[in-house]
Parts: C-alpha cells; structure tokens; sequence
C-alpha cells in the first residue's frame, strides 16, 4: 500500500450534481460504500483485521458516534459511517518529512478538511517558530520542551486552556484532566460544550443527571419512540437496527424534524434477506415536520393535552404514585400550561392541530415511552428549556425508571460522555475534586474553568495565551469562525495533539506544535505489555478497547504517553501522580479511577468482564433523583418563538452522509441526492417563489444580526428540497461563519447553530 500522501481530487461546484432525495437508507449500497473505500485506501488484510474487530468485545471501540452495543454482537457490528471513519484513521498514507518543506501553513490553510485529511497519517512532531510559515520536524524531547517552557513561563495558570475530543480514551481523558488541575486551572473546554451540554444542564437540574435513563434493550422494549432533531441514518447509523427490531417487537416510532430523513422512512438492513432484496422496514408512522425552533412548543402541546385528559378522566392518565413519591412541581407546570395558546404553538410549530393531536393519543395509549434526541434539539437559544419540557413530558406517565421507557440523548462523539464521567469539565462539583486531592496529595483549584465559547473569548482578549487541544478541531467546529481564527492566531502557541491534519493545524498560534499520536485502530505496547484502554457509550455502559494493526510509525506515541510526558516537563513534583508509571501500565491509572470517579469501583476488575459494566444510573435503575430536594422536578419554561421577517429564513446546519462532526471523507451526500460538492442550501419550493429566487440558482447567505457584523456565505447552489416552511439548512462546519460567538443556548452555553436567522441574496460575481 502507498505510504505517500496522495493528490487529491477536489470538488467544483461546477461539478455538482442534485438529484432526487433517497427514502431508504442502508442495503446494498451502505455495504459497498463501507467497504469499497475500506478495501482501496487499507488493503484487504488491513481491511479485514480492523472491521472485524470493530465495536467486538475483545476488539476496539468505534472512533466515530457513541452509540451503544447489544450484548451479542453480530459479526458486522459496524455501520457505513463507522468504516469510513476506520479507514481514515487506519490508512497506511503517511505524511513525510518532506511534506513540510514543500507546504507552507499559508498554503495548508487554503485547502479544504477534506485535502488536509487525505493527506495521511502524521507520524513526527512538528514545530513552527514565531514569524516563519512553516512547521519542521523536531524531536519529542525538543517538543516538549518548547511546550514545557511556554507553561511554566505563565504569569497564571489560568493563562491556559486544554481542550479535549471526544474520542479521547477514559484513561487519557483522566490523566489528563489531573495533570491540567496539578498545572492549576480548571480550563477544560471540550466537545461537548457545543453539542449534548445542553442536555447536561437540562437533566442535570431536573433529574439529577445528565445521561441517557434507558439501555440499549428498552427499545426493543418501547411502545413508542420520539425522535427529536437527530438524523440517526447519518450521523449513528446502527441505531436503525434498533429501532427496526422495537418495531418488530410492535413498537410506533415518530420523527419530529424540520427535514425529511432517509434513515427514518425505511431501513434495508444489509444484515437481513428482506433488507437486500425486499421492502426493508418503514420506521416512522408520523412525521411531524417541524419549524426550526418549535420543539418546545409542542412538547408543551402534548404536555397540556395530558393534563386536560387527566382532568376530564381523573385518575386514569397520570401516573400519580409515581409523581407523588418522586416527584415536585406539577401544580406549577399545570397552572403553567392552562394559559398555553393553540394559535401561538400552531405558529411556532408549523403543524396542524389534528398532528399534534395525534401525536398525543399516541402518547396516551403507550404504557413505555423514549423520547431521544440530538443537536436539532440542544444548539437553540431554548436548548435546555426544550429538553426540560421532554422531561416533563416523561414525567407525568411515569416514563423514567421502568424498562423500555425514558430518556435519550444520542451523543455524538464516541467517548464524550466517558471524557465527562472522568473529570473533563470546566465545572466539576467539589466532591469530584475532593477525592481528586486525597487521591493525589494537591489541592485542586476550585474556580470554574472557562468552556469552549469563553475559551475563543479569553484568547480573543489576550487572556488566553497557550492553547492545547487533545484531538478534535476546535476552529473549524465552534461558532463564528472568522472571531475564532483571530482569537487562535491572538495566542501565544497552539498545541494539536492529533493522528491527521486539520483546518486547526493551519489556523494557529505564534508558534505551533504538532503532536502525532496513535489511534484506536492500533496496537499500544508499553514497557508492562500491550495496553488497552477503555470507554463510556450514550447509555452508561463502559468497555474496553485495544487496536488490532501496528502503528502506522515505530515513533507514534499513545494520547497517554504523551500527557504523562507533557506533566513530567510541567507539574512534577506538584502532586503525588505517577507520570512515568501511568504511561509504562494504563491499570495503574484505572486504580486510581477507581478512587475518584464514583460508581468505577474495583475499575480494573469489572472493565475486564465480558462486555465491560454499566455505570450505576439513579433514575434509570430504582427512579432515586440525585436532586437537592431528592427529588425529580417538573419545571416551567415560557415560551419563546423564533420570529421571521420578511424575506428571511431560518437556518440550520447538517451533516452530510460523508463526514463526521468536522472530518470530511467526501463530497457526496447520497441520501440527500447531492454529488460531487457541497456548497449548496437547502429551501422549500414554496420559500424559493417567495423569495423571487429559481432552484439550481447561486447565493449568497447573509447572517441577520443585531451586532451589525458582516457574515456571509459566498455562492451557495439552491436546491429545491422539502424542508419545512420558512427554513433552510446547509453543510456543517462550513456554517459556522454564520452564527455570532455570544449566540448560544441559555445556560448551557452551547452555540445556537441550528436556529439562524438569514437572508438569500443572488450571488454578484460570475458563476
């Protein structure tokens, strides 16, 4: 196989080519999509030992969404996205030495994520000076150094920030927030600060935690599943099968989404005959199409017609015992909800009454119900107020704490909510540090940290000064990228600890490092033997995972090597941490896990069970709330709609089927019917009359905003789709240069990337 990094065809919209959306997903061409690019870019040896070792008990967890695994597994266990994201890390490309004399980061910084990432796998450490324009390879002693001193010379710790990815290991994750507490500072932004936080905060002050209250067998369990503002055939693919087998088991599904999703008409499963050469299997019985921003509205629709049910049948609707012993604040939410308007959620929504009516009786008549969501839910303004009417929602028929009923946040990154579980938060609670400072003799620093928005703000303003990002692509997946470059070429040094190039490595600091590391894909060999490592799905369960190829470079360090070696330069002698321990035996930093972080217990005993263990979870396993009152809490949240003027409308970012979160593995867009480029915008029929535009014709997206800063998409193809009325959606992370850095959800902090108020104007230049 080729170890040079490749030319790279580019797109040209020229190029671009729309046809008909798809209303299935999966089958025969998620096969070859999956293992066509696996077999041409790895090899079919290469192919063979990574796949089939895919999301296995004895094998490594998925890089790409966190979606958990059944107990048997299947020997496919993987999705098309899954081995996309396989293939990518697991190619033999390389980048070589030679590649930094040939490109300067001005040069890098022109071309695409998709170029950058074809590029290959960077295997040595790379340095830019202050005042030149290009890295050149130093050795890790010298790259450490220069880190070293760069820390060490702060006039406060807090003069830092350290990012962290979500397909960060548990034991990375856990060393690494200690050695960022031992430096002296809680600025820990991380990933989940612009997706799930929202969800976070939410549940967090409504039932005690902020993780998922199901496992993976309730669905199959269900008697309906809500699916809120999520895209599962895209962006976690194998939740189909889930959701196929609850509706074998005679479960109703509905999709509430501003678009029409393939994966959520019908799922051919490539696993079954009928999903090959039959029908496959319809998954949504009601699709509601919903106005961008109008959750909340009906989830407090369907919430007002459960109370007025109760009220004309009293007794025979709520779930009273429950609420009585678990539960406070439904006088509040009734009085609440009686003043709720027909005609103000109808506006909202963009639904009908006899929809939402519906949608209501199909709640009433289910004993055990899901509602799970994703970002179409939690980067709106009202995120966390809307996750809390879907709490709501669950509460008042007793839909927590009982099999196949309760609620999901699908998180999309693989091991963000271990990373969380392990301490990686700007605002851990004091019982988490306190244990943290006994375990390691330190005090811990007890101020909250900044998250990942007020990290672009403090180095915007010079506050910030030295920026480390373990994994991840910070600059192209915040908000506002033009404030977020300026405010990341406003630092002193940026520190990219990562397996391949990204649009983070070419927007940079004064100076700038480079830090190759391994992937899970790889085999990880200590001075004790090989290492495995372990991490935390959407539903609390925890599993180990150990890579199946040699690293691709015998100069390759694991993400736990290259921490412990960075507080060997910085905070030793600061704490009683182990640094060169940890990185000879990952089972030394599980012992201390399981010290810390409640419910690891015995950590290195019960990570080694078949199939890992479950993390306890309050309301899921004995409906006991973690609440200051002990409590579960009903909440009231006032409405807030998202007003349109004239000649605007409301758009949101989406993934594409060939890339996850910031990577791109290609142009296409199968089941949207887009080929061979991406710059295109999505917009009813009815909204293109309205707005004296044609489909097929080129745009410009302006952003409207009250801060009269200029943002702007240039030239964006029209395509003629059926969203809903009055909205509009285009390709993430290019988007981002259309949200304002201080729009974000209240509380939560999270960028409102799925609720932006624009203008289409035609496009001025030639086309």
């Amino acid at each position: 196989m080729p170890r040079k990094n490749p030319d790279v065809e580019e797109a040209d919209e020229k190029d671009l080519e729309v046809g008909k959306p798809k209303e299935w997903a999966a089958g025969i061409p998620g096969v070859l999509h999956s293992m066509q690019p696996a077999i041409k870019h790895m090899g079919l040896g290469r192919t063979e030992k990574t796949l089939l070792a895919l999301n296995q008990k004895h094998g490594f967890d998925c890089m790409s969404c966190a979606w958990p695994d059944p107990d048997h597994r299947k020997t496919f266990e993987f999705c098309e996205n899954g081995a996309k994201a396989v293939t990518w890390e697991a190619t033999p490309v390389v980048i070589e030495s030679d590649f930094w004399a040939e490109h300067t980061v001005s040069e890098l910084r022109q071309r695409t994520e998709y170029w950058l990432g074809m590029q290959g796998r960077l295997t040595e450490p790379v340095y830019k000076p202050a005042g030149e324009d290009r890295y050149r390879p130093v050795s890790w002693d010298e790259a450490f150094g220069i880190l070293g001193r760069k820390l060490n010379g702060l006039a406060s710790p807090d003069e830092a920030a350290f990012y962290t990815s979500g397909r960060t290991s548990n034991e990375a994750a856990f060393i690494y927030q200690l050695f960022v507490r031992a430096f002296g500072t809680n600025n820990l932004p991380d990933c989940s600060n612009m997706c799930h936080e929202s969800s976070g905060w939410a549940m967090g002050q409504t039932i005690g935690i902020g993780k998922a209250t199901i496992t993976y067998d309730d669905f199959a369990k269900a008697q309906l599943i809500i699916i809120m503002g999520q895209n599962p055939g895209t962006n976690h693919p194998r939740m189909l099968t889930a959701l196929e087998e609850a509706k074998e088991a005679g479960a109703e599904i509905v999709a509430v989404n501003p678009l029409p999703e393939a994966g959520l008409l019908r799922y051919k499963n490539p696993q079954k005959v009928k999903g090959i050469i039959g029908h496959g299997t319809d998954l949504a019985d009601q699709f509601l199409q919903i106005r961008v921003g109008g959750d909340m509205a009906l989830l407090q629709a369907i919430s007002k017609r459960v109370l007025d049910a109760e009220a004309k049948n009293p007794g025979t609707v709520l779930d009273h015992q429950f609420l009585e012993e678990h539960c406070e604040g439904l006088d509040d939410l009734k009085a609440h909800l009686e003043g709720l308007d027909d005609e103000t959620v109808l506006a909202a929504t963009g639904l009908r009454s006899d929809e939402i009516d519906e949608l209501a009786a199909r709640y009433l008549k289910a004993d055990r119900v899901i509602i799970t969501w994703a970002m179409g839910i939690t980067q709106h303004k009202k995120g966390v107020a809307t996750i809390k009417e879907i709490i709501n929602l669950l509460l008042l028929r007793g839909n927590i704490g009982k099999p196949g009923a309760g609620a999901s946040p699908i998180r999309g990154h693989s091991n963000v909510q271990g990373d969380r579980t392990m301490g990686i938060w700007e605002q851990m609670p004091p019982a988490f540090l306190d244990a943290l400072g006994k375990e390691f003799s330190f005090d811990p620093p007890r101020e909250h940290g900044a998250d990942a928005v007020e990290t672009i703000r403090r180095m915007r303003d010079g506050g910030i000064k030295v920026f480390v990002a373990l994994g991840g692509n910070l600059v192209a997946a915040i908000s506002d990228t033009h404030a977020a470059e300026a405010a990341m070429e406003n630092t002193d040094i940026t520190v990219q600890i990562s397996t391949k190039l990204n649009r983070s490595h070419t927007v940079t600091g004064r100076e700038a490092l480079i830090l190759p590391t391994m992937g899970r894909t790889e085999i990880d060999l200590q001075e004790s033997g090989p290492q495995f490592v372990s991490v935390e799905d959407t539903v609390c369960a925890v599993h180990p995972s150990a890579g199946r190829v040699q690293p691709v470079a015998p100069n390759l360090l694991s993400e736990v090597a290259i921490v412990c070696r960075i507080a060997r330069e910085t905070v030793a002698g600061k704490s009683s941490a182990d640094w060169a321990g940890f990185e000879k035996n990952y089972d030394l930093i599980r012992e201390h896990i399981s010290h810390v972080v409640a419910g690891c217990e015995n950590y290195n005993d019960k990570i080694r069970q078949e199939g890992g263990f479950v993390l306890p979870n309050g309301p899921r396993d004995s409906r006991t709330f973690p609440t200051p009152t002990g409590k579960a809490i009903l909440t009231v949240n006032h409405l807030e709609s998202i007003e349109r003027p004239a000649g605007t409308l409301i758009l949101q970012s989406v993934r594409s089927h060939d890339q996850f979160n910031t990577t791109i593995y290609g142009h296409n867009d199968r089941y949207r019917g887009i080929k061979k480029g991406r710059d295109v915008v999505f917009v009813s029929p009815e909204d293109i009359a309205e707005l004296g535009l044609s489909d097929g014709q080129f745009v410009d997206i302006h952003g409207v905003y009250e801060d009269n800063v200029e943002r702007v998409m240039r030239k964006l193809r029209v395509v003629s789709y059926p969203t809903a009325s009055g909205c509009a959606a285009t390709y993430y992370p290019e988007a981002n240069v259309l949200v304002p850095l201080d729009s974000v959800a209240e509380g939560s902090n999270t960028p409102a990337s799925k609720a932006v108020l624009v203008r289409l104007e035609p496009t001025a230049e030639p086309v």
